[in-house]
């Protein structure tokens, strides 16, 4: 109550506008709205002769650039398919033996089994091999463009090869 009172004596009631409460007075009024910035931005640029800023479709695409891609794409899925699984345990009635019988119930052929063994093994191979590629980064070391490109492409190898032996399994 004091402070409410030491704010109502020190800062008054703004009446004139009732909707907007006592601490409207401590907030900075905007000079310009995001749209004008914006429209002031590309008149200087115009005014300028300044080009647009490039875009996906001007690069010329490279393997680092599409395992930086796939990377952030095995990462970003893995960490979804572990949370819908760990989720679908704590929801679903039965038990992981029910599950695996109606999996097996099913009939689905060995090929498609080991192309479902490949499609898990391969994020979790190539997100892995690639963790620790970046590790190898940030100690500094790999960053001449051929290594780049060399380590890369072993990557993506170990990551087949792997995939293939744990589809194999």
């Amino acid at each position: 109550m004091a402070l409410l009172l030491r704010t109502f004596a020190r800062q008054g009631v703004c009446l004139s506008r009732p909707q907007y409460s006592v601490l409207y007075r401590h907030a900075a009024p905007m000079g310009t709205t995001a749209k004008d910035e914006m429209n002031k931005f590309w008149t200087k640029n115009a005014r300028l002769n300044r080009p647009m800023s490039p875009h996906l479709t001007i690069y010329k695409w490279s393997v680092p650039m599409l395992m930086s891609i796939t990377h952030r794409g095995t990462g970003v899925g893995l960490s979804g398919a572990i949370s819908a699984f760990a989720l679908a345990a704590l929801v679903l009635p039965g038990s992981y033996p029910h599950y695996l019988d109606l999996i097996h119930s099913l009939s689905v052929g060995p090929f498609l089994i080991g192309l479902a063994k490949f499609g898990i093994a391969f994020p979790v191979s190539y997100h892995t091999y690639n963790g620790i590629r970046h590790l190898w980064w940030d100690m500094g070391k790999g960053f001449k463009i051929p290594d780049v490109y060399r380590t890369g492409y072993t990557v993506i190898g170990l990551s087949i090869i792997t995939s293939i032996a744990v589809a194999l399994l």
